[in-house]
């Protein structure tokens, strides 16, 4: 019995032993199956990724108007102005560290020369205070003409140039890109089947007294897929833009001067007809009039959109306000959409903001200020 139950118990061993090493081959042949199959998996959504083109136009942390736009286009990383204010340099940064891992901007777009579109960049006196100080850029692509002698500007314009002297940046005007000047180029190939086009507008190299006609005007492309960003652009830059540029129509429309009447004209809406419109700006706001109308976005351009059938119009920030004696102040601010980011992969475009993706004809900050424009007619 002794050696029946010694051989049992070699067959016993022997028999655990094949099961392991069957288990261990079909757990091995498991694993390189399923690594064979995530490989390939995520090799496709890499694809998808880095031929994706993203927006983020960026709600900037304080209760002033201004514009900033990251751009990620496959590996390719741009920055579209730096409003509103310094302070808006840790929210900007803190942002595009997100996405933009390796501290290169391949490309800067300074579209005008006004501090809620600079000061970012113009920062203070203090070190580490600028956009600049915090990215290696490639280049920097500037309006050509401007009317400002502030400290903004001039900072600006210092810390521009020490990107360029010390950190190896090219920096060109919006007039030589659009002459293909000095090496500087009209379009930018941003592969992948997307590129920057820069747009020609008269104030490039005509004066005007409205700093805002000096925006520098840009079209992106992805496939047949057309976004127009325009800066804070004027119904009578519009004009010229319109006259001297074969503009298509377009997926994605960033609202001129932060949703000003006297912007994104009906001539231009007319023409390009944007299914998807973000405005960056502080929405009832009034930093710059006690026209409850004509604060941004003003009651007349939202009208307009109106008027053209666009549904999709999307607000970065809202004003809380309230009256004392006879005029309005602002008590503070808050996200209204957010960060709106609109995002291409080719067969077609959605929107995903921040905060949410209400339409801002159904926000709750639409239905409450709204009815007090009545009281100012």
């Amino acid at each position: 019995m002794a050696k029946k139950d010694k051989k049992q118990q070699k067959s016993y061993l022997l028999l655990k032993t094949l099961a392991c090493i069957l288990a261990f081959i079909i757990s091995a042949v498991g694993s390189f199956a399923f690594g064979f199959i995530s490989s390939f998996l995520n090799k496709d959504e890499s694809n998808v990724t880095l031929g994706s083109l993203s927006i983020h136009v960026m709600e900037l942390g304080n209760e002033y108007a201004g514009d900033s736009i990251y751009i990620k286009a496959g590996d390719t990383d741009i920055l579209i102005d730096a409003g509103s204010r310094a302070s808006s340099v840790s929210t900007i940064t803190n942002y595009v560290n997100q996405y933009c891992t390796d501290g290169i901007l391949e490309y800067v777009i300074v579209t005008h020369a006004d501090q809620d579109h600079i000061a970012g960049f113009a920062g203070t006196n203090a070190a580490n205070t600028s956009v600049f100080d915090f990215y290696k850029c490639g280049t920097i692509i500037d309006f050509a003409l401007s009317n400002k002698t502030t400290a903004v500007y001039n900072r600006y314009i210092e810390k521009r140039e020490n990107e360029v002297a010390n950190d190896g940046a090219v920096h060109y005007t919006v007039l030589q890109c659009w002459n293909n000047a000095d090496g500087a180029q009209r379009i930018y190939d941003l592969g992948s089947d997307m590129s920057l086009e820069i747009l020609y507008q008269k104030f490039y190299e005509n004066t005007t007294g409205d700093e805002n006609n000096y925006s520098v005007c840009l079209m992106l492309k992805h496939g047949d897929k057309n976004f127009l960003l325009t800066g804070d652009l004027e119904k009578e830059g519009e004009e010229s833009l319109l006259e001297s540029n074969d503009l298509p129509e377009v997926e994605f429309f960033k609202a001129g001067h932060h949703g000003s009447k006297t912007s994104s004209s009906a001539a231009l809406i007319e023409k390009v007809k944007p299914e998807i419109i973000a405005i960056s700006c502080v929405a009832g706001s009034v930093e710059y009039t006690q026209n409850l109308q004509n604060t941004f976005p003003t009651k007349q351009v939202i009208d307009r959109f109106e008027t053209y059938n666009i549904e999709q119009v999307y607000v970065t920030s809202y004003a809380t306000i309230e009256k004392v004696g006879d005029e309005y102040e602002n008590t503070g601010f808050g996200s209204l959409n957010g960060t709106i980011v609109v995002i291409s992969k080719g067969s077609g475009v959605t929107v995903e903001c921040t905060n949410n993706n209400t339409v801002l004809k159904d926000s709750d900050w639409f239905k409450s200020f709204s009815p007090m424009w009545d009281l100012q007619e």
